[in-house]
């Protein structure tokens, strides 16, 4: 299970809520789950908050930071950064 915090900004497509969870599978069973993997789920179970987090090329949009434990995702392999059982992903606003 992985948990997307969202910013007050984002909340609207997802009815209000804080909080999103999905499940997500690693490409093997031997694989972890990557930040790439959460957000096909999320595309499939919300659609419209997914497609403001990535642009049409599938890579994270300019404006958006994801932090996994702690540390910009971007630093960490972007979507290929691998997600521990229970990761709380916190989407930002991409700071200048």
């Amino acid at each position: 299970m992985v948990v997307f915090v969202l910013p007050s900004v984002l909340r609207r497509w997802v009815s209000g809520r804080t909080e999103v969870k999905v499940f997500a599978v690693g490409a093997d069973r031997d694989s972890p789950p990557t930040l790439g993997s959460a957000l096909d789920t999320l595309r499939r179970t919300h659609p419209m908050l997914e497609e403001r987090l990535r642009d049409e090329y599938g890579r994270i949009r300019r404006h958006i930071s994801m932090i996994v434990c702690g540390e910009n995702a971007q630093g960490l392999g972007g979507l290929d950064c691998a997600l521990p059982p229970g990761a709380e992903v916190y989407v930002l606003p991409a700071l200048g």
